[in-house]
């Protein structure tokens, strides 16, 4: 049972490791005051500049096996060796209280978010050039060379599920700011969807 049923809409922004899927969330943040991050937990380490509870929520392998046990993850996924999940709570609260939410899981999680959230407006993010990819990530330089390239494989089979998605953004090394805006105005004309408008106030309207 989906539990989208209040004026909240969740979308769940995904696509391959150095897509440049937290530069445009953060951008799509600071435009709509309604939309809430939702932080995922993860077993990883944090990398130079992340911040508890702000990017993630960084957590022991038992400790995050022990709230799985809990059922306190809507999804969750093993990716190139580290746990991820998105916590349950958080997400039900926000979207009854009529907030957007914003999630940017792995494409898997992306998928399983869906099935259990309908609703779900599913983004996927890839640059204009998949050779772009590994230089976003050897800038990073917080992985190895072999971790790269587990990502860049790993990257190559979560394109495959892109047709699984609503939306597609092509996030532009020349133009950055574009790919905010095309999600911008993803996020505008799904608030615009008929469905979306409860009966009483369309017959105020028809009324008036």
């Amino acid at each position: 049972m989906t539990v989208l049923t209040g004026p909240g809409l969740l979308f769940v922004v995904s696509g391959p490791s150095g897509a440049g899927k937290d530069t445009l969330v953060e951008g799509l943040k600071a435009r709509r005051e309604r939309l809430l991050y939702s932080v995922s937990a993860t077993t990883r380490e944090p990398r130079p500049g992340e911040r508890e509870g702000t990017d993630y929520f960084f957590l022991e392998v038992e400790e995050f096996r022990r709230r799985l046990s809990e059922s306190a993850f809507l999804e969750w996924r093993e990716y190139n060796g580290h746990l991820y999940g998105t916590p349950r709570s958080f997400i039900q609260e926000k979207l009854r209280d009529g907030y957007d939410v914003v999630l940017k899981p792995e494409v898997n999680g992306a998928l399983a978010l869906k099935a259990q959230f309908p609703d779900a407006v599913l983004i996927f993010i890839v640059p204009d050039k998949f050779s772009y990819l590994r230089s976003r990530l050897e800038a990073r330089r917080t992985e190895t060379n072999e971790q790269i390239a587990a990502r860049l494989e790993i990257a190559h089979d979560e394109f495959t599920f892109v047709r699984r998605f609503d939306y597609l953004v092509i996030n532009e090394e020349a133009q950055p700011q574009q790919a905010v805006d095309d999600l911008e105005a993803i996020v505008r004309a799904e608030r615009y969807r008929i469905h979306r408008y409860p009966e009483t106030r369309l017959k105020e309207l028809e009324d008036s």
